[in-house]
């Protein structure tokens, strides 16, 4: 059994390890941790998803933006968990109502309710196509560039902000840069996409959105699903240390976004947006 440590999204466990000479040992290790968080509109489920408890309601922010349910941190009324503090499964639950004078729009809530994804692993399942997110966000017009020699770093910068991946090995990290490299609200969680919506919704909730001029910073793979948060976002750019999906490169070129994968030891590869770094260059 664990003894959990909710308030870092840690818990402890013990387990059997094999060393190189093959012995067997019991050890304590650290996992991190991974529950359900059932989210409501007024009351009315909404959608479940598996997420490292913590940040719940900058997660929350962040998804409903990318969602198109929420434009600022001015359309959302009250937002909490529900239950009471020492309650079993506190914590899990949370409750979001619209401001004074505005309503969640119930087709688009219905629409992504069908299609959320459900696990932290899961992806877009189909849901939203490029067409639908132009025509609700728009192309990236802003003209910041990026210094090339930065891109390949970022990457580097985000893991030395981990400390639960440090100890645990399992979680995601997301994080904004300025074209400096200087990051703002890392946010870890077991699934990428929380992670994003996580640090995305801190900003949010701040009011320090959007996020023209910034690059979105992610752990792993890119998918669509990072592009679409990040387009919602009016980010500039994505940098990944893995690789983007083909719907994520295709969204990319779409929106004009710059798009770097494969970013490690300052060497990368840029999908899209390449006019986006100096000098300028065409792709």
């Amino acid at each position: 059994m664990s003894e959990r440590a909710v308030r870092a999204g840690i818990s402890r466990i013990r387990c059997l390890s094999r060393d190189a000479e093959g012995a067997l040992a019991e050890r304590e290790d650290e996992a991190a941790v991974e529950e359900p968080l059932e989210i409501r509109l007024a009351g009315d489920t909404f959608a479940v998803t598996m997420r490292t408890p913590g940040s719940d309601l900058e997660l929350v922010a962040g998804l409903l933006h990318a969602e198109g349910l929420i434009a600022s941190r001015a359309d959302l009324g009250g937002i909490a968990h529900c239950g009471k503090p020492g309650e079993e499964g506190y914590g899990n639950v949370i409750d979001i109502s619209a401001a004074p004078g505005t309503a969640f729009d119930p087709e688009r809530a219905r629409t992504a309710r069908r299609d959320l994804p459900t696990s932290s692993a899961c992806g877009v399942c189909g849901r939203v196509t490029v067409d639908d997110l132009l025509a609700r966000a728009g192309v990236i017009e802003d003209e910041t560039r990026f210094d090339p020699e930065l891109l390949g770093h970022l990457p580097a910068r985000l893991r030395a902000e981990q400390p639960n991946f440090e100890r645990t090995g399992g979680l995601h990290a997301a994080a904004v840069s300025d074209r400096e490299g200087r990051l703002a609200h890392v946010r870890e969680d077991v699934g990428r996409h929380n992670a994003v919506d996580k640090t995305i919704g801190r900003h949010l909730l701040d009011g320090t959105f959007p996020l023209s001029g910034r690059l979105l910073v992610v752990s792993g793979r890119t998918s669509f699903e990072i592009v679409q948060k990040a387009v919602c976002a009016r980010f500039s750019g994505v940098v990944g240390v893995s690789a983007p999906s083909s719907l994520a490169i295709e969204t990319a070129q779409r929106f004009g976004l710059l798009l770097v994968g494969f970013a490690r030891g300052g060497t990368y590869n840029v999908y899209s947006g390449a006019h986006r770094i100096t000098p300028i260059r065409d792709l």
